[in-house]
């Protein structure tokens, strides 16, 4: 009997060739656990790429337009989850770690019936508020933010109607929710759930990295653009958010780092013959 090695993890880019910060972000977290991790990029959506079931650990990203889009790629994808799922279900040790973040996870939630996708009545977009529920509070994934704590969140479709009873099949839980908005009526949307011990995902984007994001949006182009779509007050103010140490500083340190190490931990403790 030997210890494993280096964790494997596979980042599976559903960005579909568009210029983008998350996929960044989500490698140069990899990068700081470099001792410990071995990662590939797989590009879904624009070449088909897909990991196999080597690896321990499976971050899948976010991306632009509808999570009901029925490219080529979909099948093989929700296959990759599907055998990802029932790999956990049947190995009683060996167990394999994914994390889905907004487009991804709008995807999987679709794909597992968890609730209604919708589109929204208007982009969701800033650095705003996400609130944790009762098993939000209690989740190691969320452990050591504030209720609310804030996320960078860009979407034009939500989780909305959560099927409870398809929750409890699965033995899902919903961590968390939107901003509580007292002057509309509409559903307040799904912001993050856990769908096994293994298995977990956020509508925000957790891997945004602010000194990345301050740059990006910094650019002459990109703010005349936020500010055409958004208002100056929006653009203002997420800019202010961006260094704020409460804010996405602290949601960048502790989520996705949390999971990867956690994941790192739990495998290198599975023994290989």
């Amino acid at each position: 009997m030997m210890l494993k090695q280096k964790t494997r993890m596979a980042i599976l880019d559903m960005n579909n060739n568009e210029p983008n910060q998350g996929l960044r972000c989500i490698v140069d977290i990899a990068k700081s656990f470099n001792e410990d991790l071995d990662y590939t990029v797989f590009n879904v959506r624009t070449k088909d790429e897909l990991p196999d079931l080597s690896y321990d650990i499976y971050i899948s990203s976010g991306g632009p337009g509808s999570p009901l889009d029925k490219g080529p790629w979909r099948a093989s994808y929700l296959n990759l989850i599907q055998l990802l799922w029932d790999f956990n279900k049947n190995s009683i040790e060996d167990k394999k770690f994914v994390f889905l973040i907004c487009y991804s996870f709008q995807v999987v939630c679709d794909y597992f019936k968890l609730g209604e996708m919708k589109p929204r009545k208007s982009t969701s977009f800033g650095i705003l508020p996400v609130h944790k529920t009762k098993a939000g509070m209690i989740d190691p994934l969320l452990e050591g933010l504030d209720d609310p704590f804030y996320a960078v969140d860009s979407r034009d479709w939500q989780l909305i109607q959560p099927r409870l009873k398809v929750f409890k099949e699965h033995g899902a839980s919903i961590l968390s929710l939107e901003k509580i908005r007292t002057h509309v009526e509409y559903e307040r949307a799904i912001m993050a759930v856990r769908f096994s011990n293994e298995f977990v995902g956020t509508q925000f984007h957790p891997e945004a990295d602010p000194v990345g994001m301050y740059t990006h949006f910094s650019d002459e182009t990109i703010k005349q653009k936020v500010i055409n779509n958004f208002g100056e007050t929006k653009y203002n103010d997420m800019m202010d958010k961006m260094d704020d140490p409460d804010k996405i500083i602290k949601t960048y340190a502790h989520i996705l780092p949390r999971f990867i190490k956690s994941a790192i931990q739990q495998t290198t403790q599975q023994l290989i013959s």
